[in-house]
């Protein structure tokens, strides 16, 4: 494997791949299958040869070249990932002549633009697509349902239309900071440790119940536009470490709702949620914590890890006492 100095972002999601398939073997020193090495030295032609992969010879061992190709013991490419490469260029269709690919890795690539290409259909043992920092547009192609993806990122970009439903492997899925649209569909997750992050979309609706099963650690749905009632996702016996649900239109009494005893991180600001702060967070110790700007009203519970949470997390008109300043708490009482 080449030596080649990684995003943090990318070695997670290399980590996650490795985590997936529980087979990240690292290539032996056997030659590059010759049809593959053939389709690497056309996606270098199509990105228009940067000096970046000048190591990307014909005559050469693909195996042994920099900016990180990954081969199998039997000299079969197994994973592509390409770091900051400065190109002008649309996502090339070779990809898809590569049939043991299973990792590829684009990441900040300004230049980098386009739909994903119809070849990655052929691409059958596909479990991650990591596509972050690029030009990328277009909606999330269907045909990506003929892969065996386990994660899927398309991040910071244009991606539109809606989230297609049936990849039936995938396990992580963030799809942040784009323009998609319509409803969440039910059952995008399967498998153990799963993450839902679809923050700062357009997405509309509710949020789909299935989701309140089965082991989710991470559920980001912060900066859409959707509606309904959230609280089946809560629950004592839940092992999400991270909800993020904010800057949406729920609503929900959340007088007595318990939450997960595992949960690090809840924000909940900007929705319509009511009732008073639920008395149960007090045995819950978050490291970030907000439930600003709802319709909550009454005396924000005290004791035990609410200590830890400043006024910044109470940001509203009708909610009083300690973190609040005094000030406050005297307009709530006379009202």
């Amino acid at each position: 494997m080449a030596n080649s100095n990684l995003p943090p972002s990318s070695l997670l999601l290399i980590l996650l791949f490795a985590l997936f398939s529980n087979a990240f073997n690292f290539p032996s020193a056997m030659d590059c299958n010759s049809s593959d090495r053939a389709a690497l030295v056309k996606i270098k032609e199509q990105l228009g040869n940067p000096p970046e992969l000048s190591s990307w010879l014909p005559a050469t061992n693909c195996c042994a070249w920099d900016n990180t190709i990954v081969c199998s013991e039997t000299g079969r490419v197994y994973l592509v990932a390409l770091f900051r490469l400065n190109v002008t260029a649309p996502i090339t269709s070779a990809y898809g002549d590569l049939p043991m690919l299973q990792t590829i890795q684009l990441d900040t690539m300004p230049g980098l633009y386009g739909p994903i290409p119809s070849s990655f259909a052929k691409l059958s043992h596909l479990e991650l697509l990591d596509i972050t920092g690029t030009q990328v547009s277009g909606p999330i192609p269907d045909f990506l349902v003929k892969t065996n993806l386990s994660a899927l990122t398309i991040t910071n970009r244009k991606l539109t239309e809606h989230i297609p439903h049936r990849l039936s492997n995938l396990r992580y899925i963030d799809l942040s900071s784009n323009m998609l649209s319509g409803t969440i569909p039910p059952g995008l997750l399967h498998g153990s440790f799963r993450f839902l992050i679809l923050s700062n979309n357009m997405l509309t609706g509710q949020i789909p119940e299935d989701y309140a099963y089965g082991d989710i650690d991470t559920i980001d749905l912060s900066h859409n536009q959707l509606t309904g009632d959230p609280s089946f996702l809560f629950g004592t016996a839940k092992p999400m470490t991270k909800i993020d649900l904010s800057w949406n239109e729920l609503e929900f009494d959340m007088t007595k709702v318990r939450f997960p005893y595992h949960l690090t991180y809840l924000d909940l600001s900007h929705n319509h949620i009511k009732g008073g702060v639920s008395k149960f967070l007090k045995d819950i110790k978050l490291g970030h914590f907000n439930v600003s700007y709802n319709d909550l009203c009454g005396k924000i519970p005290t004791g035990r890890f609410m200590i830890y949470h400043g006024a910044d997390s109470y940001v509203h008109k009708c909610l009083c006492g300690t973190p609040l300043p005094p000030l406050q708490e005297t307009r709530v009482a006379n009202n």
